[in-house]
C-alpha cells in the first residue's frame, strides 16, 4: 500500500520502539517522514535505514523545548509546505515505581514535562500548521496505564490518562478544521522503556508469564503498534477522530483482579 504518497509525517521518539516501527512503516507505505528524538546516537542509526533517495529528515529534537518545537515546525514547513501527519509519540517511563506515597516529587515533574506539557505543545504547535491547510491526522501515544491500574507507575499512569483527554479535547477543537485527533494505548510491547520488564522477568524465571494476562496470551511488539498507528492516520480513518484504541492483546477487556500484577 501507498497511503501516505506525497504526504509529509512528523514523528517523535522516532529512533526506537514504537516510534522506529512507525517510521519504517510510513517510509514503506510512501511518506517523506521527519524522524525526530533526543537520542542522537539511536537517530543515526534509523537514518541510516532511511531510503537515501528519498527527501526524509532525522533531526535531533528535545520536545520539553517550546522555542526549538516551534522552530522545527516551522522549517518544515518553508521545506514542505504543509504537515499532513504527527505521529505524537515521544514519552518517558520515569524512574519511581513506589506507591504513591512514597512517590518522588522530581520524578512527576520530569514524566509530566515530556508525557503531557511536551506532546501538547508538539500537538498545539503542529495543529496550528494544519489548520492553516484545512486537514492533518494526529496520532498520540498514550498507553493502557491511562486506562487501567497496574501497567505503569503513578506519574507514567497519570500522564497517559491526561494524553487520552488531551486527544479528546483536541479533537474536539480541531475537528471543524478537518484535523482528526486520535490516541493509541498499547499494553505490554516490547521496547526499550519495557526492558526492565523482560528483564526482570529472564532474571527471576518469568519469561513464561509475559502476556499471560492478556487475552492473546502474549506480549506485542512494535510493529503491531506501528500497524494501528498508520490506520489512524490514514486516510482508511478518514470518519474517526476523538478516539483512544487499545492495542494490548485484550488486556483491558478483562478484570484487572487483585493480587493480578505481574
Amino acid at each position: 500500500m501507498n497511503r501516505f504518497d506525497q504526504r509529509i509525517a512528523m514523528i517523535t521518539g522516532a529512533a526506537s520502539g514504537i516510534g522506529r516501527a512507525c517510521t519504517r512503516r510510513l517510509v514503506a507505505e510512501g511518506a517523506t517522514v521527519i524522524a525526530l528524538d533526543r537520542d542522537e546516537t539511536a537517530l543515526s542509526r534509523l537514518q541510516a535505514e532511511l531510503p537515501v533517495e528519498a527527501d526524509h529528515l532525522a533531526r535531533t529534537l528535545d520536545i520539553r523545548d517550546a522555542a526549538a518545537v516551534a522552530s522545527l515546525v516551522e522549517e518544515i514547513i518553508t521545506t514542505h509546505g504543509r504537515i499532513d501527519v504527527l505521529c505524537n509519540n515521544a514519552g518517558i517511563a520515569g524512574t519511581d515505581h513506589s506507591p504513591i506515597q512514597d512517590n518522588d516529587l522530581a520524578n512527576w515533574r520530569a514524566v509530566v514535562d515530556v508525557n503531557l506539557l511536551g506532546s501538547a505543545h508538539v500537538l498545539q504547535t503542529v495543529a496550528g500548521a494544519m489548520r492553516a491547510a484545512g486537514r492533518g491526522a494526529i496520532v498520540n501515544t498514550a498507553s493502557v496505564a491511562g486506562l487501567r491500574s497496574g501497567a505503569g507507575g503513578n506519574a507514567y499512569s497519570a500522564t497517559k490518562a491526561g494524553v487520552i483527554s488531551l486527544t479528546q479535547t483536541a479533537a474536539c477543537d480541531l475537528g471543524e478544521y478537518g484535523i482528526r485527533v486520535n490516541a493509541v494505548c498499547p499494553g505490554l510491547i516490547e521496547t526499550g522503556m519495557t526492558r526492565p520488564v523482560f528483564e526482570y522477568a529472564a532474571a527471576h524465571d518469568k519469561t513464561h508469564k509475559l502476556g499471560a494476562r492478556c487475552e492473546l496470551r502474549r506480549y506485542g511488539h512494535p510493529e503491531e503498534v506501528a500497524a494501528v498507528i498508520a490506520f489512524l492516520a490514514s486516510d482508511d480513518a478518514s470518519f474517526v477522530t476523538g478516539q483512544a484504541l487499545a492495542v494490548d492483546g485484550g488486556n483491558t477487556a478483562s478484570l484487572n483482579m487483585p493480587g493480578m500484577k505481574f
